[in-house]
């Protein structure tokens, strides 16, 4: 027998925000390690950050870094989770002392979506009309955006992928930047009314898309 196979059973405590999309990729590191060390429990523990209750002002403007981590390192420093899984693009650069990115999981999709409403289904990033509302909160997206589409206005937007979706489709946005991993793994790749196209043609440099486990 192993060495793995025979230690001792314990619960391993793993920390997650509770959004939908930060749940499927706690679940799916959840399922993963029950399948690989099937003597230990494996839990999950969910709390709300900062940048989860935060949703009326725009990030650039909060400037703090752990604003998605800050609870969740908190959780791991007091003992009450023995990891975290949270998307490395939204891990500050330093960790805070105690603490190391403990694994990396297997790249997802990397690349931006334009997501599009209805009265635009047949449209392109480069051929919607001058003077299209954007929708993004990322600055990464919306300095790469400003340089090749200038005639574009861009508003922020926040809240979870269900909650920008409905914003788009309410009307407020011509269209919205969301990542292709996080429709993909909630099964919104292509759902109608709205139209997914991907926005790498326009040499936009890639974001960083994966997954890690603090500890």
């Amino acid at each position: 027998m192993s060495p793995t196979a025979s230690a001792p059973s314990r619960t391993v405590r793993i920390g997650s925000r509770k959004s939908q999309l930060a749940l499927v990729q706690t679940h799916w590191v959840q399922a993963e390690l029950q399948k690989h060390f099937p003597q230990h429990t494996f839990e999950v523990h969910t709390m709300s950050t900062q940048g989860d209750i935060i949703l009326d002002v725009a990030l650039a403007k909060i400037g703090d870094k752990g604003l998605f981590t800050k609870e969740l390192e908190t959780g791991m420093l007091n003992n009450e989770t023995d990891f975290a899984v949270h998307s490395l693009k939204d891990l500050p650069t330093n960790l805070p002392e105690g603490l190391i990115l403990g694994c990396v999981t297997e790249r997802e999709n990397p690349a931006d979506a334009l997501v599009v409403h209805e009265k635009h289904k047949d449209k392109q990033l480069d051929t919607l009309p001058e003077g299209a509302v954007i929708g993004t909160s990322s600055l990464r997206r919306l300095a790469q955006l400003r340089h090749h589409f200038p005639h574009f206005e861009f508003k922020d937007i926040r809240g979870n992928l269900n909650t920008r979706l409905a914003k788009l489709d309410d009307g407020g946005y011509d269209a919205i930047i969301l990542a292709v991993a996080g429709l993909e793994r909630l099964g919104m790749g292509d759902r109608p009314p709205r139209r997914r196209t991907r926005c790498s043609g326009h040499r936009m440099p890639r974001r960083r898309s994966r997954n890690s486990a603090s500890d």
